[in-house]
């Protein structure tokens, strides 16, 4: 069943972020826009391409409004001692949640239950908490953020221009589509 045009589920989890423990609930993923990307491990070896490659990305990201949030099922003392022991890692200003308990792997629906593991899911969430875009990937596939910055712009720009649409590989300021039998047979 897709997550698409859905409400988080609620959840409450510990984090490491910045030299320090914290809390994050799917409270704190509400009124802004976020992104939460799972992956499979920490001390892996696409993991922490996938994570430093989102980091390259994170003050874009942030000018655009947008959390960033990867989340595996490790703890947040693990989290930390990768921060601590990876020079990739070592980078990373974003909250890392921990899904020790895998609660919030199955609410996302990315938990290989046989590993205990999760899938490499990207989400993308608007404000009210809603899922607006999905992108699961198989576990030797790494993902490219830089992609998010434009599927970002894509989602606010519908959000705040309703019943227009971006056509594929929309770019900021380009032409969108207003859906209507006018557009019938003429794409």
């Amino acid at each position: 069943m897709s997550l698409i045009g859905k409400e988080i589920g609620e959840f409450s989890t510990d984090a490491y972020l910045n030299g320090k423990f914290v809390t994050v609930s799917s409270e704190d993923l509400k009124g802004q826009w976020s992104i939460v990307c799972f992956y499979p491990a920490d001390f892996s070896f696409v993991c922490p391409t996938e994570l430093q490659d989102l980091q390259e990305q994170y003050a874009e990201l942030k000018k655009l409004g947008v959390e960033v949030y990867s989340c595996s099922t490790d703890t947040h003392f693990v989290h930390a001692a990768w921060h601590e022991h990876s020079e990739a890692i070592s980078t990373i200003e974003y909250t890392m949640l921990a899904d020790s308990s895998q609660k919030i792997s199955r609410l996302f629906d990315v938990l290989d239950e046989e590993s205990g593991l999760s899938q490499r899911g990207t989400f993308i969430i608007d404000p009210d908490g809603v899922v607006q875009a999905v992108e699961i990937t198989a576990d030797g596939i790494g993902r490219d953020a830089s992609v998010l910055i434009d599927k970002i712009r894509a989602a606010q720009y519908v959000r705040t221009h309703p019943g227009e649409v971006c056509p594929a590989k929309w770019k900021e300021g380009a032409e969108t589509l207003t859906p209507g039998l006018d557009l019938v047979g003429k794409i």
